[in-house]
């Protein structure tokens, strides 16, 4: 467990590489008795920065939601970050590549909440009463840690290597749709470069949706109607380029695009 004093000098860390785009070593090189409650402290100490600036979260965003990713990890439950206004990207205006240190996107289906939802006893159905449409989405990842050499702790003080996201137009309600049966197919370019299905979160995006509003409630937060959630990605993740036009189709529930510059 580290003190109060060395987390918040590792969120100022991770504050200045996000602004100035210059990637810092990996916290858990530096700091090897650093825990995972420590990372999702680190990690509150900067968005309540930027709430207290200005900023405003409007969901949250679950990752390593894939039994590849968490063997990878050496861990055996997904993690999240916070999702602010100011991260959303539009499929009319191109992003710049140079925002970024290592930009890579995800495809997800995305969760609209209608209703706020429970906290530690918060069930699946509940996810599924209180969620008003999914929506097509591609996240935008990156990590402030260098050369993407990061351990479980390192990604979750860094937001969950958080950075962007975008929602397609179309809006599903979830009786209209088996949500464990959405193939979505991601294009670079015009050609196809990745392949999934949502059920390669957890078996189903709604378990990981009930797990974070778990998650969350230890920590004092809560999941509200209006919050987007992404529960993390059906398919691998792609590194982004300068002039990279992304296109991600999802069967029945449409599409939606991404272009870098």
């Amino acid at each position: 467990m580290l003190s109060t004093d060395i987390r918040t000098g590792l969120a100022d860390r991770l504050d200045e590489a996000e602004r100035t785009r210059v990637p810092i070593g990996p916290l858990t090189s530096a700091h090897p008795d650093i825990d995972v409650v420590d990372a999702y402290e680190i990690q509150l100490i900067n968005i309540r920065r930027r709430v207290q600036g200005g900023a405003r979260v409007v969901g949250h965003k679950v990752g390593l939601s894939s039994l590849a990713m968490q063997q990878m990890m050496g861990v055996d439950e997904p993690d999240y970050g916070h999702l602010l206004a100011e991260m959303e990207v539009f499929e009319d205006e191109p992003v710049a590549a140079a925002r970024y240190c290592y930009p890579r996107v995800e495809v997800e289906v995305g969760f609209v909440l209608g209703a706020d939802l429970p906290g530690a006893d918060c069930t699946e159905q509940d996810v599924l009463d209180a969620t008003v449409a999914f929506a097509p989405s591609i996240e935008l990842i990156d990590s402030r840690i260098l050369d993407w050499k990061i351990g479980l702790s390192d990604t979750i003080a860094d937001n969950a290597s958080s950075a962007g996201f975008i929602l397609g137009k179309e809006r599903v309600e979830p009786a209209d749709i088996d949500i464990k049966g959405i193939d979505a197919v991601l294009t670079c370019n015009g050609e196809q470069i990745a392949a999934g299905r949502s059920d390669a979160v957890l078996g189903n995006p709604v378990t990981a949706v009930a797990w974070l509003a778990q998650k969350v409630d230890s920590f004092g937060v809560r999941l509200k109607a209006g919050d987007i959630v992404l529960p993390g990605s059906c398919t691998r993740a792609i590194d982004v380029h300068p002039g990279d036009h992304f296109r991600a189709d999802f069967t029945g529930l449409g599409s939606v695009s991404l272009t870098f510059t």
